[in-house]
């Protein structure tokens, strides 16, 4: 089992990027996937999730409306399209998948992760 996170870069403020995860090993459908984001002397936070018993995908505040999660199950890859970035949205990202999840935001609630890629927003 394993997810592959990719896609990450150095970005001017305002810039995009895609992310993207390709999970082997196993089939995503089933599963709440989430992604996170680390930076640096802080702690791990949530940016998104897919919960499949509701069907919807829940975003953080910090990045509602600039940032897009989706899915491809006949790939199994999920991406994360990253749109007006900026400086504070420096970080580690990661994708995650879980059985289980019940609340998005709850790291531990994850069965799986890949292992990060870094996106840095500067000019």
């Amino acid at each position: 089992v394993q997810l592959q996170a990719s896609g990450g870069g150095l970005v001017q403020p305002g810039g995009s990027l895609r992310l993207s995860c390709a999970a082997s090993g196993f089939t995503l459908d089933g599963y709440a996937i989430g992604w996170f984001r680390q930076a640096p002397g802080k702690e791990r936070e949530g940016v998104s999730c897919w919960l499949n018993k509701d069907e919807i995908t829940i975003y953080s505040n910090s990045v509602k409306g600039r940032f897009t999660a989706s899915r491809d199950y006949a790939k199994n890859m999920v991406y994360l399209q990253m749109n007006s970035l900026k400086p504070e949205d420096t970080a580690v990202y990661y994708c995650a998948v879980g059985l289980g999840v019940s609340i998005c935001a709850l790291p531990y609630q994850y069965d799986y992760w890949g292992q990060g890629t870094q996106v840095t927003v500067s000019s």
